[in-house]
């Protein structure tokens, strides 16, 4: 017996000695693997990832479409300078970070997405006749009546100050009309916003099948391209410490309540374009920056599956104007021009709370800068039509103001505020172009739904030429004036 205790504690150490062995030589295997850095090529027509990365090829490259895949390559000049010469390769540049105006962080995220998803196919029937995902009317406006008006409207100052609600008896948006949010995603849950999501009918949900051969499976709502699933759920935190160490406060879902929240449903508030469509899509992840390939694959997504209009609350600043070398996102921006589609984009939220000259300034912010025909840039202004201090401008890039500070709208899980963080009597606002932004986004909704017939230019001229001038926005962008709904839809 005493043997045979021996023997087991024997092992036992050799098998403690083995497992640390295997440990340590883990990570020194890691150490030494070569570092590798993520990379965008642009591959030449009728070009393969099998002639350009070779047979490995799967493993290491994802297409994101318009010929462009992004490759996790040896972190080395050669790799780099073999890639740039190759002959079936035409542009490599890097995966640039692209970010929201807030630092988001998240915990336990997944299983906030799972929930919201299995939540709206149980929102109760006193809000909704019917909104399971297997309905083929889901959600469609005929579930909906209008009954009365919403009663937060008066919180929303930026409505009235851009005569929003002066258009509404006559003006709402028709639901063909889709608006994609490109951001941290939706709470789609949301009472108010349930009734106006885009519902993808060409996808049977949850059978695990690409019904509408687009690459994307069960996306009926939209997509999540963080995390490749079709769970395009806004994640936010309710307390107040989180958000302080950078926690989401539900950026696009606030963003999506001032395009299309749903109007005269005598619940909560009211977008710009209360009757049109919101498309969910997700590119910004839990720490409230996203990459370039997910960006281009979500433009992409949304033109191709509809959208007209396209609401961008983010941006890149250059790296010694390195973001104008970002020819991914230009190109794709470019794709929605060539389908038709309308860019809305935010100024930039500038440095340290000051706003600086996107026209001038050697790291001006991106996409809101490129100077392409389907791009509106928007600043933030205030209640008394003066720019906001964080805001930035440019003469030339800068189309047009629109309300931007102490923005009233939808927060995630059926709430409403002009509020991110009240503590101990300390309070930050929902303040930037970021919220200025889908205003605009809204206004193009609504003057396209009653104009169908007209292209994204005639939108883009009938938004600036209808902008009423005021004097804080004088020398600061191409109409010195704000958005004009009223003007607009006359």
């Amino acid at each position: 017996m005493k043997d045979l205790k021996k023997n087991h504690v024997y092992f036992g150490y050799l098998l403690l000695v083995c497992l640390i062995v295997t440990v340590l030589l883990s990570e020194l295997a890691q150490a030494q693997a070569p570092k590798r850095q993520d990379v965008l090529v642009k591959m030449a027509p009728h070009a393969t990832m099998h002639t350009v990365f070779g047979q490995s090829s799967k493993q290491k490259v994802q297409s994101i479409g318009g010929g462009w895949v992004r490759a996790q390559v040896p972190q080395n000049p050669e790799t780099l300078e073999a890639l740039e010469n190759h002959p079936d390769v035409e542009y490599v540049q890097p995966n640039y970070e692209l970010k929201l105006q807030h630092t988001i962080r998240f915990e336990n995220a997944d299983a906030q997405r799972v929930a919201a998803l299995e939540a709206l196919a149980e929102k109760p029937a006193s809000k909704m006749k019917s909104i399971r995902p297997d309905n083929p009317d889901f959600p469609g406006t005929s579930m909906v009546q209008n009954s009365g008006k919403d009663p937060m409207i008066n919180k929303q100052w930026g409505m009235i100050n851009s005569g929003a609600d002066q258009v509404w008896n006559q003006h709402k948006g028709r639901p063909e009309m889709i608006v994609a949010v490109l951001d941290s995603g939706v709470d789609y849950t949301h009472e108010d916003l349930v009734p106006n999501l885009w519902r993808n009918k060409d996808e049977i949900p949850n059978n695990g099948i690409d019904d509408d051969r687009n690459g994307y499976i069960d996306d009926i709502i939209g997509w999540d391209f963080a995390k490749n699933d079709n769970k395009p759920y806004d994640l936010a935190t309710d307390s107040s410490m989180d958000l302080l160490r950078g926690g989401n406060p539900g950026h696009g879902t606030h963003c999506a309540g001032n395009i299309a929240a749903r109007g005269g449903n005598a619940i909560g508030i009211s977008g710009v374009a209360p009757n049109v469509k919101i498309m969910s899509l997700r590119f910004i992840g839990e720490e409230g920056a996203g990459t370039t390939a997910a960006a281009v694959a979500a433009i992409r997504y949304a033109v191709d599956n509809g959208a007209k209009i396209l609401s961008n609350s983010w941006g890149g600043e250059g790296q010694d104007d390195a973001s104008e070398e970002n020819l991914a996102l230009k190109e794709a921006i470019q794709y929605a021009e060539s389908k038709g589609v309308l860019f809305i984009a935010a100024a930039g939220n500038g440095r340290k709370g000051k706003g600086y000259d996107n026209d001038s300034d050697k790291k001006p912010i991106y996409p809101a800068s490129y100077t392409l025909d389907n791009i509106i840039t928007v600043a933030a202004l205030d209640s008394s039509d003066r720019l906001g201090k964080f805001s930035n401008f440019g003469a030339r890039t800068v189309h047009i103001g629109a309300p931007g500070v102490k923005v009233f709208s939808t927060m995630v899980a059926d709430r409403y505020s002009d509020t991110v963080i009240n503590l101990f009597g300390m309070k930050a606002y929902w303040d930037g172009t970021s919220m200025a932004t889908p205003h605009v986004a809204g206004a193009a909704a609504l003057y396209w739904s009653a104009n169908p017939n007209a292209s994204y230019k005639d939108v883009k001229n009938a938004i600036l030429k209808s902008a009423r001038r005021v004097s804080g926005l004088a020398g600061k962008v191409a109409t010195e004036g704000k958005l004009d709904i009223k003007e607009l839809m006359k």
